[in-house]
């Protein structure tokens, strides 16, 4: 069993950056494919961004690409979502997940093994 925990989120204003942060423990190991999921008021739960378990592998969501950054510490079991210039439409629940070893669609939520709790993010206009 993978127990992941979020944590980073708050009320932040437009503009302005946040880091989430992905603690797994458990029956881990580095091996598994990691990534983000965001889910607004409303609306269904969509991808966010996908690291593979060297990092060597990063993909994002065309919404927030070049804005957000997806790393991982091997030696500290976290993965990391770096937020910059963040956007009202930015506002959701982000979600840590674990996919299942050998995941090759990643986009979809249907691959993931594992989710966090979630943590909020909300971006004042």
């Amino acid at each position: 069993q993978v127990l992941l925990v979020e944590s980073g989120g708050g009320l932040v204003q437009t503009g302005a950056s946040l880091r989430l942060s992905c603690a797994a423990s458990g029956r881990t190991g580095n091996s598994y494919p990691m990534g983000w999921f965001r889910q607004a008021p409303g609306k269904e739960r969509e991808f966010v961004a996908f690291i593979n378990w060297s990092g060597a592998i990063k993909d994002y969501a065309t919404s927030v690409k070049g804005r957000f950054t997806i790393s991982r510490d091997s030696a500290k079991d976290t993965v990391y979502l770096q937020m910059n210039n963040l956007k009202p439409e930015d506002t959701a629940i982000y979600y840590c997940a674990a996919y299942a070893l050998g995941v090759t669609y990643y986009y979809s939520d249907y691959g993931v093994d594992h989710w966090g709790q979630g943590t909020q993010v909300t971006v004042s206009s």
